[in-house]
């Protein structure tokens, strides 16, 4: 499947080019006053209602976001496409540490190439597209990742929620080479096992890499309690640092013997750690908080903008629980991937919390953006994750 690519253009509504005119690479169906003939998922230009050429896109009529930009010139559709994706890879290259070798290459947006992630685990690429713009796309990026990177295998895992709105199934399955259950990757010096067929998201947390840093940094001598640690690589560098000890909760088995056996690969004494399979709001009410460091990064509360309010009491319930019971003397570091919740929000949920709890609570440091996790300053929207680092007293 290749997208069409039709001669016929979009043509915008009297004012509504300002957004691609300042590269905003959305196009609502609001926004739309003609569209001509084609099949959802072909690329067309668009144009103001004058008639200026402003660039090209795929579109979907299921959609409310009708229209994804993938260029904002006169380049061809598939030449950008490729050139987008060179620049995304030299960007990693040029910045990233020779001692990992797991890192995002491709962000969406970040890296001009909306509805598509490509993450690296050692020689394996997992592949993940949540728009039919995309999937039809898909044999053009395939195609160039092979010829550039030569991986040993490429996998998707194309199933997040959003691919319901543009009409598509989950997808799942190897598009190259021999398929690989399990990779062994390195970050800055660690080794994780990664598991992209059963893990979350693409199998790890890429996204994390700096704050994990911190973690290593700050740790030594600290008693660490990692809640929602999926496979332990918070846990990791927390020992890598010299934590004296660490509690890893979540409620999935399969996530907690990944942890078991990173802790095992990195040659840590599993009787620094202790695994505790269960659900972190019930850990968090029965057990007590005798920890210096603890480390909130739970899954996304709001996926939707009618989810807000929940997710707010989910939140502030949660950090009302860790700053009643931890001593004085503690760090807490804590994040939110809900994109509907912006980081003032955040801010304000942990607020309210302290106030609750009756803690004297300072921020110390913000969430730190892993360079392979580029954000488009022309696209807000994709600045999901939000962490802050609070000192309690």
């Amino acid at each position: 499947m290749t997208p069409a690519i039709k001669q016929q253009p979009v043509v915008l509504k009297k004012g509504r080019e300002k957004s691609l005119i300042n590269r905003h690479p959305w196009i609502f169906s609001g926004a739309v006053a003609r569209l001509p003939e084609f099949e959802d998922g072909d690329i067309l230009p668009v144009v103001s209602s004058q008639g200026d050429f402003l660039g090209y896109g795929y579109f979907n009529r299921r959609c409310s976001i009708i229209g994804r930009m993938l260029s904002f010139d006169q380049q061809p559709p598939l030449e950008a496409v490729e050139a987008s994706l060179s620049r995304a890879v030299a960007l990693r290259q040029a910045l990233l540490s020779s001692t990992t070798n797991a890192y995002r290459l491709v962000n969406a947006e970040g890296d001009g190439l909306p509805g598509l992630i490509v993450d690296q685990y050692n020689d394996v690429l997992v592949v993940q597209i949540s728009t039919l713009g995309m999937v039809k796309l898909k044999e053009v990026v395939v195609k160039w990742l092979i010829d550039h990177l030569q991986p040993t295998a490429i996998y998707e895992k194309s199933d997040s929620p959003a691919r319901r709105e543009e009409g598509l199934a989950a997808y799942k399955g190897c598009l190259y080479g021999e398929e690989k259950e399990e990779v062994e990757i390195r970050e800055n010096g660690l080794k994780f096992v990664v598991n992209p067929q059963r893990g979350q998201k693409t199998g790890f947390f890429l996204d994390q890499r700096e704050m994990r840093k911190l973690v290593r940094r700050l740790a030594a001598g600290r008693r660490v309690l990692d809640c929602f640690a999926y496979s332990g690589a918070f846990a990791v560098y927390a020992l890598a640092g010299g934590a004296h000890q660490v509690t890893l909760v979540d409620t999935s088995e399969p996530a907690l013997e990944w942890a078991r056996r990173n802790l095992e690969l990195n040659a840590f004494p599993l009787n620094k750690a202790t695994l505790v399979k269960k659900d972190a709001f019930q850990f968090l009410s029965q057990a007590k908080l005798a920890y210096d460091f603890v480390i909130l990064d739970p899954p996304s509360f709001a996926h939707r903008k009618n989810q807000i309010k929940g997710a707010l009491r989910g939140l502030r319930q949660l950090h009302r629980q860790v700053l009643a019971e931890i001593p004085a003397g503690s760090l807490l570091l804590t994040f939110t991937c809900s994109y509907y919740l912006d980081e003032k929000l955040f801010q304000k949920v942990v607020f309210q919390a302290a106030q609750q709890a009756d803690r004297q609570v300072r921020l110390l440091h913000r969430h730190r953006l892993a360079f392979d996790h580029p954000i488009n300053i022309f696209h807000p929207e994709g600045d999901y994750l939000k962490g802050f680092l609070l000192a309690v007293d």
